[in-house]
């Protein structure tokens, strides 16, 4: 067992950039490969079974560290159910309604294990036990986070780099806290991710696909369930939603979209964040790197937070929400003409008419 963190880390990353193009020859044999149409950015056939490369980064750190020696059981089936339900998905295209089973299981597998969220800390306020309520609030925010990271993933390098932002996020605030578990599993994950980059930045050469995103977006689930576990607390509950921000923000704007344009909510579309980045004229790199400085943004954030006054709070996320609806309004992120935020400033300036 190996218990410096940051020398896993290292080893999951050359994991992953060896066994990377094994999986890209893989996915190719059994045809786990992504079609372009016209709702996707890319234009030929691509390998999508990278989350795969991930998965077994994140399993060789797994037991190296010891973590499977922890009372995480529940949560490593969960996350077995996850990586099941992504392959499948990737080579199947499973219903929506099925992945829900599947991500309502996994979430009542983490609860069964004793991993709730038990009390909500808001800052300046205090701290809430909430009771019968923190299994399926629980349940809710593991199915909410695992799907928001698959939604970003439109681009090469999106989900990957934004969740590697996140993750490495959570891995400093355990650091500075001494949450050493935490600490390590932020480290595994992080240099899994990266190690992935290689193959998946701008031009990729392999999507990681649902089986990827999924996990992804499940082990970011747990690493802020952990943190906000009451024995463990690491941060109020408005640090995790800070630290999810780009894809809480697209998918918040997604649903209002949908829902604004009269279309099912469910039904994907080309209107998200990286797509309307592209249609103002972004290059595909720019874009990325673009929605990775509002990931650092959002993780700065979430880390001066808790150090600031009430009254430091308050400034920093008004300036926050107006810069994002702001951001929203240019983009077109609903439509072209819902600029609420926009018409009022005209208003006020008339000048600028």
């Amino acid at each position: 067992m190996i218990t410096n963190p940051f020398f896993i880390g290292v080893i999951c990353f050359l994991t992953v950039v060896l066994i990377t193009p094994f999986v890209i020859k893989l996915a190719i044999k059994i045809n786990a490969v992504d079609q372009p149409n016209q709702r996707k950015v890319h234009t030929k056939v691509m390998p999508r079974l990278g989350g795969l490369s991930i998965i077994i980064g994140v399993t060789v750190g797994y037991f190296m560290s010891g973590i499977f020696e922890e009372q995480v059981l529940g949560i490593s089936l969960g996350g077995l159910v996850i990586i099941i339900l992504g392959f499948a998905d990737d080579i199947y295209q499973l219903s929506a309604i099925k992945k829900l089973a599947a991500q309502i299981l996994a979430g009542l597998l983490v609860v069964m294990s004793g991993l709730v969220i038990e009390v909500i800390n808001i800052p300046f306020i205090g701290t809430f036990d909430i009771g019968y309520l923190s299994y399926p609030l629980t349940i809710f925010w593991i199915i909410a986070i695992t799907n928001a990271i698959n939604l970003i993933d439109g681009l090469d390098g999106l989900a990957a780099g934004t969740s590697a932002i996140i993750v490495a996020t959570i891995g400093v605030l355990a650091f500075l806290s001494g949450k050493e578990m935490i600490l390590t599993f932020s480290v595994i994950i992080f240099g899994s991710v990266v190690g992935f980059l290689f193959y998946n930045f701008h031009p990729a050469k392999i999507f990681m696909g649902d089986i990827g995103a999924l996990f992804l977006g499940y082990c970011i689930a747990i690493l802020s369930l952990l943190g906000l576990y009451k024995s463990v607390t690491l941060f109020s509950f408005i640090v995790p939603i800070l630290l999810l921000g780009v894809p809480i923000f697209d998918t918040a704007f997604a649903i209002i979209r949908r829902i604004a344009n009269k279309q099912s909510i469910v039904k994907p579309d080309k209107g998200h964040l990286h797509h309307r980045l592209l249609k103002k004229g972004l290059s595909h790199r720019n874009t990325v790197l673009f929605i990775y400085g509002m990931g650092l943004i959002f993780s700065t954030t979430a880390i001066i937070l808790p150090l600031t006054t009430l009254r430091g709070t308050i400034v920093i996320m008004v300036l926050l929400i107006v810069s994002l609806q702001f951001l929203a309004e240019k983009i077109g992120l609903v439509n072209e003409r819902f600029t609420p935020f926009l018409n009022i400033l005209q208003k006020l300036n008339p000048k600028n008419k």
